[in-house]
């Protein structure tokens, strides 16, 4: 049974991509940026508007990235009078289809629920911390294909779709920092030491060819790792200054 996929919102409402069901009268799938495929989606968040009429209930999920709109029809209308009965705003999960529609040129995403229930901020945060644990595995697959390493036929589709460059895997490096970010962590909870210098020389020793590797690239690979990239630059720029490496080019760098 295929399991619902968890994406934030800033991510998914830059799909522009459906893919038909290979079952006979599936539902499509809607490929977002990092090559997740999304059919049956499982989402949570704060509850901020709910708006319509009985044909049409129109509601808005806001996670740390952005917002869902969720769309009921009038012939859910258990499910309607259920959003309508939340206090605004309130935390809640929704697991729903996923929907894409295409109109001159535009894609709007959007989620159709099947059911929803109020939760609270512990839930939430839990839900976050998932999605950007997966949503991090994804870009660390995008981000080797990118690279020229094997890739499966989803991560395939993805990019010939979206031929997306390390710039755009360090901007939804960084959508999963501001997602983190809201989370509320026990400060009980120890936190590993990271060394930041000898990740990045890691980096450039198993990924640099004979004419070295972008900075960009490396940036891209050492957010991954949890290294924002103002630190990677930095890290880059005393490893130069203190000769461990070089710049064939402008842009590039090589370990000595």
């Amino acid at each position: 049974m295929e399991g619902a996929v968890r994406v934030f919102a800033g991510e998914f409402n830059r799909s522009s991509l459906s893919v038909q069901s290979p079952e006979t009268g599936g539902a499509p799938y809607v490929v977002t940026p990092t090559g997740a495929w999304c059919r049956t989606m499982y989402l949570s968040g704060a509850l901020t508007e709910v708006s319509g009429s009985s044909d049409m209930l129109r509601c808005r999920l806001a996670d740390p990235t952005g917002a869902f709109d969720l769309v009921i029809g009038g012939g859910s209308s258990e499910l309607a009078d259920a959003f309508r009965r939340i206090v605004v705003p309130s935390f809640i999960t929704v697991t729903g289809s996923a929907q894409i529609y295409q109109k001159n040129g535009t894609c709007t995403c959007s989620l159709r629920p099947d059911s929803v229930h109020v939760v609270d901020r512990t839930v939430r945060d839990t839900w976050v911390l998932r999605t950007a644990d997966l949503t991090m595995r994804r870009l660390e697959r995008l981000s080797g294909a990118i690279l020229g390493q094997p890739a499966d036929e989803q991560v395939r589709v993805a990019i010939e779709h979206y031929h997306p460059i390390h710039e755009q895997v360090r901007e939804f490096i960084a959508l999963v920092e501001l997602a983190l970010s809201v989370v509320q962590l026990s400060a009980t909870l120890p936190l590993a030491p990271v060394d930041h210098r000898e990740l990045i020389i890691r980096i450039l020793k198993e990924n640099q060819s004979e004419r070295g590797i972008t900075i960009d690239e490396v940036i891209a690979l050492a957010g991954l790792q949890g290294i924002p990239s103002h630190t990677a630059q930095g890290t880059i720029n005393d490893l130069i200054r203190e000769d461990e490496c070089y710049q064939p080019q402008k842009g590039t760098i090589k370990l000595l």
